[in-house]
C-alpha cells in the first residue's frame, strides 16, 4: 500500500525506520495550520519535504520557512521542531546515517522537477514490499538530493531569553513595525543591550535580522501568487518598490525574475 498517512503530531505510530539494507523510507503527516511537532531528534537523518503547504523548521539555533518548492535536510541526532503555517502534507524522508547526502547539520535546497516526481512515485509505492523498484527509486533520490541547488536564506536564533522573546515575536509577525526601542520596553532590556546582543549572538544588526525574517516569509507568499504589493504591505515594507529593491539586493534579481527562473 502507499505511504501510511497520519493526521496527528504524536511520534509513537507504526512506520518503517531506515536501516543499512533499506537506507531510505518515507512517512506521511497531513496537518492543519498551527500544528506543532515538538523538539525531537533521532539517529537517522531527515529530508523534510511538504507536497503542499508551508512550515517553519527550527533546528541548530536557526529557523527556516519552507514552502513546497524547497526541502530541508536535518542530520542525524540534530534536535528540530516544526510549526505548520498552512495546512500541510508532509512527506519526510528518513535517511540512514551512513547515507547522509550533505556534511552540514542543516541545509535547505530547491526541490528539482526530477526529485519531485521521484518523491511522488515513492509515495505511491507499496511500502510493505522491499522491491527492486523501491531500491532503484531510493538510489535515484539519494543521488538527486545533493544535486539540488542550495537556498541558504537562514534566520539565526539567539540564546538570550530576552532577545529570543523579541525574535520569536517577529518570526510570528514579520510585518511588525516596532522599533528596537519599543521592543526593549516589551522584553525587559535596554535598547543598547539588545543592540549588543544582536551583534554578539546573531552577527548582525536588528534591521538586518528583521530583513532576513521578512525575506524568508516572502517566498511562500509569492509562490502562492499573492501580488507583490500585498506581500510588501504584509511584511512591513513601505512600498512594492522598496520590497523589490531589498529582494534584489539580497538575491541578485527582482522577485518576479527570481521566481520565473524557478
Amino acid at each position: 500500500m502507499p505511504v501510511s498517512v497520519v493526521t496527528h503530531t504524536q511520534f509513537n505510530w507504526n512506520c518503517e525506520f531506515p536501516t543499512a539494507a533499506r537506507p531510505l523510507t518515507m512517512s506521511g503527516r497531513d496537518l492543519p495550520a498551527d500544528a506543532v511537532l515538538l523538539p525531537h531528534h533521532h539517529p537517522w537523518g531527515q529530508f523534510t519535504y511538504a507536497m503542499q503547504g508551508v512550515m517553519r523548521v527550527t533546528a541548530n539555533h536557526s529557523s527556516w520557512i519552507v514552502p513546497p518548492q524547497r526541502a530541508i535536510w536535518i542530520a542525524p541526532d540534530v534536535e528540530h521542531a516544526i510549526t505548520v503555517l498552512e495546512p500541510t502534507r508532509l512527506r519526510p524522508l528518513c535517511v540512514h546515517a551512513s547515507r547522509s547526502p550533505f556534511p552540514e547539520a542543516c541545509k535547505v535546497v530547491e526541490v528539482s522537477s526530477l526529485l519531485r516526481e521521484l518523491l511522488a512515485t515513492l509515495e505511491q509505492h507499496d511500502q510493505d514490499e522491499q522491491s527492486q523498484r523501491e531500491q532503484l527509486l531510493s538510489e535515484m533520490i539519494l543521488d538527486e538530493v545533493p544535486r539540488c541547488a542550495a537556498r541558504p536564506l537562514r534566520v539565526p536564533l539567539p540564546h538570550d531569553k530576552r532577545l529570543k522573546t523579541l525574535c520569536d515575536a517577529l518570526i510570528a509577525d514579520p510585518g511588525a513595525e516596532l522599533t528596537l526601542e519599543a521592543w526593549a520596553g516589551r522584553v525587559g532590556a535596554s535598547e543598547r543591550t539588545l543592540t549588543r546582543l544582536f551583534e554578539r549572538e546573531l552577527g548582525m544588526s536588528f534591521s538586518q535580522w528583521r530583513q532576513h525574517v521578512r525575506l524568508a516569509h516572502a517566498a511562500p507568499l509569492i509562490t502562492r501568487g499573492i501580488p507583490l504589493s500585498q506581500v510588501a504591505a504584509q511584511l512591513g515594507y513601505a512600498s512594492q518598490s522598496a520590497f523589490s529593491a531589498m529582494f534584489k539586493k539580497t538575491f541578485g534579481s527582482t522577485p518576479t525574475s527570481f521566481f520565473a527562473e524557478k
